[in-house]
C-alpha cells in the first residue's frame, strides 16, 4: 500500500461531502504531474484528504477503491481520475502551519510543490502526519 495526499477546496468539495458521498470519483485534475500521480494509484492505497485554500489542513483519510480511468469531466479524454471512499476523520486536523513547523516533514511535496493537487508521500511522512493527527499509522 502506498500513501498520497489529495487536495480539495472545501467550498467545492469538502471532507463532509466526501463522508456523505461514500465512494466518489476524484475528478477535475488538470495538471500533468498531478494526473500522473492519480494514474500511479492502486486499489487499497490511502490518501490524506487536505482542505486547501480555506482551512489548509489534513482532515481525513480516504482509500482508493477504483484505479485510474478516464476522467468523465474531461472532454478530451487525456485526464484521469480514481474513485475514493472516506475511511476516517483525523481526531485532530493537521494544519499547514503544523506541517511546516515539523522538521521531519521538511521534504514533503506539500511544502516543495504547494500548487500540486495530488502527491505521493513517503511512509515516514505518512506516519508523522498520522501521529500529529492523533492516529496510529
Amino acid at each position: 500500500m502506498r500513501h498520497f495526499l489529495l487536495k480539495s477546496e472545501p467550498e467545492v468539495f469538502s471532507w463532509a461531502m466526501q463522508q456523505r458521498a461514500g465512494v466518489e470519483p476524484w475528478t477535475g485534475v488538470r495538471n500533468a504531474q498531478a494526473a500522473a500521480v492519480l494514474r500511479a494509484m492502486a486499489v487499497g492505497d490511502r490518501a490524506f484528504f487536505y482542505h486547501s485554500n480555506t482551512g489548509r489542513e489534513v482532515v481525513g483519510i480516504v482509500e482508493v477503491v477504483r484505479a485510474a480511468y478516464p476522467d468523465p469531466t474531461a472532454e478530451d479524454g487525456r485526464w484521469a481520475c480514481v474513485d475514493v471512499r472516506a475511511l476516517e476523520a483525523l481526531p485532530r486536523p493537521v494544519t499547514l502551519a503544523a506541517i511546516k513547523a515539523e522538521p521531519r516533514l521538511a521534504g514533503i511535496p506539500l511544502l516543495r510543490q504547494s500548487r500540486l493537487s495530488c502527491m505521493a508521500l513517503s511512509p515516514e511522512h505518512w506516519e508523522v502526519i498520522c501521529a500529529m493527527g492523533g492516529l496510529a499509522a
